[in-house]
């Protein structure tokens, strides 16, 4: 039995497509789009999906999407006529629920040829982004929590998976929400664009949390785990704010209101510089977010007893936050899957419908959206790797090769393929610890926003100034925000304080001390590094990778940062080699081979050499 699941009509809207329970593709539309976090139906996720499995859409018998027009209807009508907010919010979210209702008719005239005739299953938003944790996780028991912006009315979750059952036992409805806070804050900051939560968590390590008392005055703690904002520094409640989610870069309007300003200061423009207190308000928004994000955690605990936790939404990206769990709260075990956030709802809601009607006989599934909670369900699948991507043949690189030789040649650069996966892994990790940038394009697309290894730019994270060359080079991103760094799964107890599993790069740990000088470009300045661990036998190739760097340099640890240029990471290996082209990346690895520019003779060096030496050269 297939089931399609989709997150459609909503920032970074996906497909992913189950058979028989098991995974067999899943994507966001951004990377066939080429549009950072794109919004509307994934009509090029679903092809991609469909095409992997090599059927079409009429073959499918169930559609999941993680959303349900009629969740909590009754809260919805009553916080209307005793609020009243402006027509036009109101008349915004009925077009909203309309559109979504339709998906027949736009999935008719998406696919022509292919009507869909099978069941469409819309499952509430955070019972998706739960399932999408638990169903998944390697737990047969866990405390369950989701948090995000918002979704069904609601922006928060949480309950307990047990074997095969999902109880959600509590939430936060609108208009309460730690990502409206944290989203808000963003754009205060001057960061506007959809997604920028990422740049004040990077940037908060820089400042001190003095504005952590006005912090509490907008965010408010209360009994039993819960919060709520206090509204007048926010508009979402009463105004229409201008959102755009269909058919192209997402955007979200002003969320604060002018009484945010006051009670801060004067918001930053995005052009401004940053100033010291735009750092100290960034680090005591992100104090208050682990205030609010650890209450609820111990309330949950308290009330579940459980010591392992399967986390969700689109504040379970909050990296820093989720490293800190096993320190400051009673959990001790913890997954969040690799698309945490909106995206990661088509694989939950795909999820709870395989798992509930898994059991049913095929002539006889009924769908029942609204009793999904609780009842009994079959686990899918484990998801240890997020590799579930498109991917390229050499075959189909080579000829790629062929076709843009001219432009290669005219780049002043070489190619050679290799026959040996060792070889390849040797030579490309005497190019990383020379100082060189390498592009890096492996096997299948990961599947939510991170690099994992198949889709990287891979550096030598023991120079210091290499965080300033790959900026420099290719990034040209903001100086306060970190690089990540890959490490062998086996050594991560002697080079973190913390000894996890973390796949996914879900986790900011901190770095031991005397082994931060020895891998300055992944230490952030406050010590830590959002780590990914790299095990054998969900990559074996990069693995190999890294464990060539350490034979050389004893350093079992790459800078991985991802394959793109201020666009979506790179889905098929001509946009892999068209920023290898347009920028100074020195190394591309496509599968086999391996595209490397000529470097310049040494009696013309400008000083490269020098720029590139080593911050601790007796380290080698």
């Amino acid at each position: 039995m297939y089931v399609l699941g989709i997150n459609a009509y909503h920032a970074d809207s996906s497909a992913c497509l189950l058979k028989s329970g098991k995974i067999v593709a899943a994507a966001e539309e951004e990377r066939f789009r080429r549009v950072k976090h794109w919004a509307g139906l994934p009509t090029q996720a679903i092809a991609y999906c469909l095409a992997d499995a090599g059927i079409a859409l009429s073959e499918v018998p169930h559609i999941a999407i993680n959303t349900n027009p009629k969740a909590a209807l009754g809260k919805k009508i009553g916080y209307a006529l005793r609020h009243l907010p402006e027509p036009k919010l109101i008349l915004d979210r009925l077009r909203n629920q309309r559109r979504r209702l339709s998906l027949r008719a736009a999935l008719d005239e998406a696919f022509p040829g292919q009507r869909f005739g099978g069941e469409l299953h819309h499952i509430e938003h955070h019972l998706a982004h739960i399932a999408s944790a638990f169903l998944v996780s390697p737990f047969e028991e866990a405390a369950t929590v989701s948090v995000d912006g918002f979704g069904d009315f609601c922006s928060a979750a949480w309950g307990v998976g047990k074997g095969d059952q999902i109880d959600i036992q509590g939430r936060v409805h609108f208009p309460h929400s730690l990502g409206v806070f944290y989203q808000a804050i963003t754009q205060y900051l001057g960061f506007p664009n959809y997604g920028d939560e990422y740049k004040v968590m990077g940037l908060a390590p820089y400042g001190r949390p003095d504005a952590l008392e006005e912090m509490r005055r907008i965010v408010r703690l209360l009994p039993n785990g819960k919060f709520e904002l206090n509204l007048r520094y926010f508009r979402h409640h009463v105004e229409k704010i201008d959102y755009a989610w269909t058919g192209g870069s997402p955007h979200v309007g002003a969320l604060y209101s002018d009484a945010l300003a006051e009670l801060l200061g004067v918001p930053r423009k995005p052009a401004d510089p940053l100033e010291q207190r735009h750092k100290d308000i960034a680090r005591s928004a992100q104090a208050m977010y682990e205030e609010a994000f650890f209450h609820l955690l111990e309330a949950v605990y308290r009330r579940t007893g459980m010591r392992t936790l399967a986390l969700a939404g689109g504040c379970a990206m909050n990296s820093v936050a989720n490293g800190k769990i096993a320190r400051v709260t009673p959990f001790k075990r913890l997954y969040v899957q690799s698309a945490a956030g909106d995206a990661g709802g088509a694989i939950g809601a795909a999820a709870i419908v395989w798992s509930t009607m898994a059991d049913a006989s095929k002539s006889q599934i009924k769908s029942r959206p609204q009793a999904l909670a609780g009842d009994s369900v079959s686990r899918p699948f484990i998801m240890e790797h997020a590799y579930l991507g498109n991917h390229a043949s050499n075959d189909e690189i080579a000829r790629l090769l062929n076709t843009k030789s001219g432009e290669i040649a005219e780049a002043s650069c070489s190619t050679k393929q290799f026959l040996d996966e060792d070889e390849l892994c040797r030579v490309t990790a005497k190019a990383i610890s020379d100082g060189l940038v390498i592009g890096w394009f492996q096997g299948r697309m990961e599947w939510g926003p991170r690099a994992l290894g198949n889709r990287s730019i891979l550096c030598d994270p023991r120079r210091a100034n290499m965080k300033d060359i790959l900026n420099l080079k290719i990034k040209r991103r903001e100086s306060f925000r970190p690089f990540a760094p890959s490490i062998l799964r086996e050594v991560v107890g002697a080079w973190f304080e913390e000894d996890h599993d973390v796949p996914f790069m879900m986790q900011v740990y901190q770095i031991r001390p005397e082994k931060r000088v020895l891998i300055p470009a992944v230490t952030h300045v406050d010590g830590t590094g959002r780590l990914q661990t790299v095990n054998r036998e969900t990559n074996p190739r990069y693995y190999t990778l890294i464990s060539a760097f350490q034979a050389i340099t004893n350093v079992p640890i790459v800078l991985n940062t991802s394959l793109n240029e201020n666009e979506p990471v790179a889905c098929r290996p001509q946009e892999a080699l068209e920023c290898f082209l347009r920028t100074n990346m020195d190394v591309l690895v496509l599968n086999d081979w391996m595209i490397q520019r000529v470097p310049a003779p040494v009696s013309a060096s400008t000083g490269r050499e020098q720029s590139l030496a080593l911050a601790h050269e007796g380290d080698r």
